[in-house]
């Protein structure tokens, strides 16, 4: 049976990250593979007729780990002998490409979810990443883009002879899964201690550096008002930086760090708008699930994020222009119709990007590819 292997970074379930290709491998015959860091899984892949393969990935470029990871991922390919290879990430997507042309895999499909250079990046990355990218495109058979900034660089490289660049919008996510999910806005309410008339604005992801939320803070901090509520939902190492921050402005009381949350949906479904001020992206999946869910989206104006928001769903905004971000929440918040129609506008939009729509893509580009 010919195989395919399916490299990511750190997984700890089957999501549609990798099931497109799952489905789209195994229609075609494939024993699908995957190689990831899985030190923290917690699925059963079984289920889903895949072998699993442990990698001691790091997320970071440059983190000095992965050259054992790189080797082990050499070692698989060699001992496997592979005839597709389907990487993603910078980090998976060069071990992939350059293991696997050591390994003489017959096919590379790579999914770039994200190139690290981009308009507006430090300069230091268009320096490092553009080059190492265009010199790994030369191994590459199918280079699949997850939006429309990096489609067209990607279109400047030289790939393998024969190879194709392909836009696919993102993962997928299943847009009536979310729309169905009823609002409890009570519940939140009670919760963050606000009142039903006050106006909620939402942002999901890790606390990092890159989501960049102290410029959300900073705008409520200019606004003035005490009917604006900011819900933060997720966990990491900038929280007690952005909590400082928030008392700084005298304002906690209208910050609310609800960390790791399992009903994003409902969430979601009981707040007013979505806010997120991150400095780069491949296609947020967050901003797509404020869009199922019907809400207005105020966003950084950055890669990604306008593919999926333009001005009749919302408002884009310099990543650190917390003025812009403070006027466009403002008038958000007197205007409910506005908030309703973008809503609306926005539902409809994301259908663009279900999942089904994804995997019959992907499907495709792999009949043309593996075939």
């Amino acid at each position: 049976m010919k195989k395919l292997l399916f490299i990511s970074n750190i997984s700890k379930k089957i999501t549609n990250f990798s099931k497109p290709s799952i489905l789209a491998a195994q229609s075609m015959g494939y024993e699908v593979h995957l190689a990831a860091d899985f030190s923290e899984f917690k699925d059963d892949p079984e289920k889903y007729g895949v072998i699993l393969h442990h990698i001691d990935l790091k997320r970071n470029p440059m983190h000095p780990k992965n050259i054992k990871a790189k080797r082990q991922v050499l070692n698989l390919m060699k001992a496997e002998k592979f005839d597709a290879v389907h990487c993603n990430t910078p980090v998976g997507g060069w071990f992939g490409r350059s293991c696997g042309k050591k390994a003489r895999v017959r096919k590379i499909i790579y999914t770039a979810h994200g190139f690290y250079f981009y308009k507006g990046g430090p300069k230091i990355y268009n320096i490092t990443f553009k080059p190492m990218e265009f010199l790994m495109a030369r191994s590459t058979d199918a280079l699949i883009t997850i939006n429309h900034e990096d489609y067209e660089v990607a279109k400047r490289m030289k790939l393998r002879k024969g190879g194709k660049v392909y836009y696919v919008p993102g993962v997928g996510i299943d847009t009536s899964a979310i729309d169905g999910v009823p609002s409890d806005r009570a519940s939140l309410l009670r919760e963050i201690n606000a009142k039903n008339d006050d106006f909620i604005i939402i942002s999901v992801g890790e606390l990092n550096r890159n989501k960049n939320n102290r410029t959300i803070i900073e705008a409520l901090g200019k606004l003035k008002t005490p009917s604006v509520h900011f819900i933060l939902c997720g966990v990491g190492s900038c929280k007690d930086e952005l909590s400082a921050l928030a008392e700084h402005y005298g304002i906690s009381d209208r910050v609310h760090f609800l960390g790791y949350r399992s009903d994003i949906p409902t969430l979601l479904k009981s707040a007013d708008a979505f806010v997120m001020s991150t400095l780069r992206e491949g296609l947020p999946r967050s901003i797509m699930e404020a869009m199922s869910a019907g809400l207005p989206c105020v966003v950084s104006d950055i890669r990604g994020n306008n593919d999926l928001i333009d001005h009749n769903g919302g408002f884009l905004c310099g990543p650190c222009d917390s003025s812009s971000f403070a006027e466009a929440i403002n008038t958000l918040s007197v205007n409910p119709e506005m908030c309703t129609r973008m809503g609306e506008y926005n539902r409809e939009k994301v259908k663009n990007y279900d999942t089904e729509i994804v995997c019959r893509m992907m499907n495709d580009i792999y009949i043309e590819t593996l075939a």
